[in-house]
């Protein structure tokens, strides 16, 4: 590589096809309070948020008053939905191993996710890639969660403290398939991809490339894309 230094993938909507899942897990759950969440309210407004910030946020706005216990609840409930939904690389977008693996062998890797650590690790681990990541950044690693900085601006540090080369921001890709994460991304000064996993193209507003999954992706791309001046974020 001329150009890029290291790659940061988010974790649902890149590497594992779970945003159906994590949807599914998610309406199992809010079922039980008598409530419901469409698919349309959750693509729409909720699919960015980690699983603390998306039940506070449903419970902002349809006025049901939870307290920290309650969601210490949703969250472990919704955990426990998604476990049984859940299995092994099965759940893998096809090509992401095979693309993961090159990415791991040119450059550091990293993962910067709202997702819970230990989904994380049951995929990765199922799917023979646990050992690729110099970095997992989880749900609950940051203060805040995407769409701030926090989760990017951490996996970079952690990153450039692992390895004996300085890292440049503008040499390094975050791959994102939501607004919300192309938003952290941007914040923490990386250079943006979007999958069009989750959105359209016209819904990834910060992405300098998008392509259609990591299946479509190759190193060379991101290599060029890190070789052109990154323009400023508005």
């Amino acid at each position: 590589m001329t150009s890029l230094q290291a790659i940061i993938f988010d974790f649902d909507g890149v590497i594992a096809n779970s945003e159906p899942l994590h949807l599914r897990a998610f309406q199992m759950t809010i079922a039980g309070l008598g409530a419901e969440l469409s698919a349309e309210d959750y693509f729409t407004h909720y699919l960015g948020f980690d699983d603390v910030g998306m039940f506070q946020a449903f419970g902002k706005d349809r006025g049901l008053a939870f307290s920290e216990g309650d969601i210490r609840r949703l969250v472990t409930a919704k955990g426990l939905h998604l476990q049984s939904l859940t299995s092994g690389d099965g759940v893998l977008f096809p090509g992401a191993k095979e693309f993961v693996r090159a990415a791991a062998g040119a450059v550091p890797i990293a993962i910067a996710s709202g997702a819970l650590r230990h989904e994380i690790d049951e995929v990765v681990h199922g799917a023979g890639l646990a050992s690729l990541f110099d970095i997992i950044v989880a749900s609950g690693d940051t203060p805040e969660s995407k769409p701030s900085p926090a989760p990017y601006e951490l996996a970079f540090r952690r990153l450039q403290s692992s390895t004996a080369t300085p890292l440049a921001r503008e040499r390094c890709v975050a791959i994102e398939d939501s607004r919300w994460g192309l938003e952290s991304a941007r914040g923490a000064g990386l250079r943006c991809v979007g999958v069009t996993t989750s959105y359209t193209a016209a819904e990834l507003p910060g992405a300098e490339l998008i392509v259609g999954g990591l299946n479509e992706l190759t190193i060379d791309a991101l290599d060029r894309l890190c070789g052109v001046p990154l323009t400023p974020a508005r």
